[in-house]
């Protein structure tokens, strides 16, 4: 099968401290390969928005059915925060929140290794080993695990309860690259504030450990994750990073967001022929407990308009805030969307 993904978005800003400037740009442009051969499947995909090569590579895997479960061995998502495990093609809104690879595990979204995940008619239990090297990156980078657990007590066909749970464990080498805690607290492009981060020089650790609550009850919907994670450092102090968001949406017209059980996450709602109109918003905060007014926090409002399957139209505006220097960058966003 091939597939892909274009998402081309437009940005302008209400400047406050910050210089920002508007602009439009390709935010993904994926094809995707996928398939079986021999009893395995397989999946390839590259972004080209992102870079050529090894820069742009997103999934790259093989997996098989086996014990109850499926084997994936590869590049690929480690199994954490709900938010990150969702398609982009189905995110509330336009960007992720600070819980998840957009925030505390900045530049660390895709990595390599194996994993394994089982589900059942109302649960998902998932492992993953990995090393912490993305496809383009430096080659001593030390290790990861990570692992999610899922519980839905509600579910059926028009109302779902989900709880989760996750962590993720990263040890850093010596001469690693620097991981960062990163806020972008006023959209995309525009102004950023480093929360935490590693040493470049000694390694380090990064420790994170989640918890998940959503719900789809017709056309109502919500969702939101509290993580608390340790930046240890072996020749400083150590610094905490707690981060929490809760977003929400309401079908205007008669549309229902649905679960998908084998892999705990929800998908997005089936369009008729007149379309969906979906209202959303989102809080989302970041802080490190460690150091004095370290803290970025986000107000976000939307439109998202469905078409069809295939094409969606959304709408952002977030309010964002750093508590560091006062900053109160406002923005505005436009996406159009298609996925085949």
């Amino acid at each position: 099968q091939l597939g892909g993904r274009i998402h081309f978005d437009a940005y302008a800003f209400d400047r406050d401290i910050a210089a920002t400037t508007g602009t439009t740009e390709f935010r993904r442009a994926r094809l995707t390969l996928k398939g079986k051969a021999l009893g395995w499947d397989y999946v390839m995909e590259q972004d080209f928005a992102a870079g050529s090569n090894l820069d742009g590579l997103r999934d790259l895997y093989i997996a098989k059915n086996a014990f109850g479960g499926k084997f994936t061995i590869g590049h690929f998502k480690p199994y954490r925060s709900m938010e990150e495990l969702t398609s982009s093609n189905e995110l509330l809104m336009m960007e992720r929140p600070f819980a998840s690879a957009s925030g505390l595990f900045n530049g660390r979204q895709f990595q390599q290794g194996i994993g394994y995940q089982r589900s059942g008619d109302n649960y998902t239990a998932a492992l993953s080993v990995f090393n912490l090297r993305s496809a383009a990156g430096v080659r001593n980078e030390g290790m990861g695990v990570a692992g999610r657990f899922t519980y839905a007590p509600i579910n059926r066909e028009t109302s779902t309860l989900h709880l989760g749970a996750w962590f993720s464990m990263e040890d850093l080498n010596n001469g690693s690259a620097t991981t960062t805690a990163v806020a972008n607290y006023a959209g995309r492009r525009g102004p950023s504030l480093t929360i935490a981060s590693s040493s470049p020089v000694r390694g380090g650790s990064i420790n994170a450990y989640g918890a998940e609550v959503a719900g789809s009850f017709g056309p109502a919907f919500f969702q939101g994750e509290y993580v608390q994670a340790e930046f240890e450092q072996p020749t400083t102090a150590d610094q905490d990073v707690t981060t929490w968001y809760l977003q929400a949406s309401y079908m205007l017209n008669g549309g229902h967001k649905p679960y998908k059980g084998a892999t705990g996450v929800f998908g997005s709602p089936k369009v008729g022929e007149d379309g969906l109109w979906e209202l959303t918003a989102r809080y989302d905060t970041i802080e490190n407990e460690d150091i004095r007014n370290r803290q970025a926090n986000s107000w976000l409002f939307g439109v998202n308009y469905y078409v069809n399957p295939n094409l969606r139209f959304m709408f952002n505006y977030t309010k964002g805030e750093n508590e560091v220097n006062g900053d109160e960058t406002g923005q505005y966003a436009l996406r159009t969307q298609f996925s085949f």
